[in-house]
């Protein structure tokens, strides 16, 4: 079974605070109807947001990248993502002084393409599908380098894990963590902390309806393929498929998946911004909507892994929930 040593995270914990930002946990206050429903429940909000790169993402890809050695990179670095494991490898790649490349999906948000090239990573465009198999396969014939799967590597996720320990610090009686999933690289290192900490609390996936292969996967108790996955506003989560590779750790951290309608992960982008004043991208609300559901609780934190969306596709899905709720 592949496990995720608690030592490694700890070690990760010493060592990539020179880029990664330590975030706040926050509770969330709730509206009358959302508190009646939830009585008995709180729930808290870990700002990943706040990462210099704008998501959790920057953990992982600074444990990796840090550990490389340079004869190693002599063609650079280069990694796969719809726009968030991008960033944080090319800031990582950046501090240390070494050029890096990108394979972007091609239905990235132009705020994410914007910020990966502030940070001086040369973009790669493919497709979906394309982008699908070179995280199956680790590897493509068009990029040249070292390359950093965005999350179906150990260091990364050891250093993505660092943010189970902060939660654990922040909030010691907390029940249930629930994140958003997508490779499942954040859930593998948040639940690997936790269990290796406090193995009581509860680690549950949140999966927009769109794209939710993991409760798949739970429900036939082995990695599977999600049919009629379809492409929405919630880039950041939901793939084709849990890899394989990945299902040990899935199955053996998570205790179930939520699967989140897209109208309610939007209202809970309009809640998190009227009461907290921070944009979340569909993935990270997924996670809030998840938690907001009525189907876990006690002391819930959610993980609000990113904020890179399109403003103006954030202003969109708001005002839409405003109609829904006049109409």
């Amino acid at each position: 079974m592949r496990a995720i040593p608690l030592r490694d995270i700890e070690a990760s914990a010493g060592a990539i605070y020179d880029v990664v930002v330590r975030t706040p946990l926050i509770r969330l206050a709730l509206p009358e109807p959302l508190a009646d429903r939830l009585s008995g429940s709180e729930i808290f909000l870990k700002l990943e947001t706040l990462q210099p790169v704008g998501s959790f993402k920057i953990r992982g890809a600074q444990n990796a990248v840090r550990q490389l050695v340079r004869d190693d990179c002599r063609d650079g670095i280069w990694t796969v993502s719809a726009g968030n494991a991008a960033q944080g490898v090319a800031l990582a790649a950046r501090h240390a002084g070494m050029p890096c490349s990108v394979m972007v999906i091609d239905t990235a948000p132009q705020a994410k393409l914007d910020a990966i090239r502030r940070l001086g990573a040369t973009i790669v465009p493919a497709t979906y599908d394309e982008c699908w198999t070179t995280v199956q396969t680790h590897g493509s014939p068009r990029m040249r380098g070292r390359f950093i799967h965005p999350f179906d590597d150990d260091q990364f996720i050891a250093g993505n894990g660092t943010l189970g320990l902060e939660i654990l610090e922040d909030l010691p009686e907390v029940d249930v963590v629930v994140a958003s999933v997508g490779g499942g690289g954040l859930l593998s290192g948040v639940g690997s902390a936790i269990r290796g900490r406090k193995p009581n609390v509860k680690i549950v996936a949140a999966e927009p309806e769109t794209a939710a292969p993991l409760a798949v996967s739970l429900r036939n108790g082995r990695a599977s393929w999600f049919e009629g996955w379809r492409a929405s506003f919630v880039d950041g989560a939901g793939g084709k498929s849990v890899l394989p590779t990945m299902w040990p750790l899935l199955s053996s951290l998570v205790a179930e998946s939520i699967v989140v309608p897209l109208s309610e992960i939007a209202v809970a982008m309009k809640l998190i911004a009227e009461r907290c004043h921070v944009i979340a991208e569909g993935a990270a609300a997924c996670a809030v909507a998840a938690a907001l559901s009525g189907q876990v609780h006690g002391r819930i934190v959610a993980i609000v892994s990113g904020g890179n969306i399109d403003l103006s596709t954030f202003a969109r899905l708001v005002s839409a929930c405003d109609e829904d709720a006049r109409a």
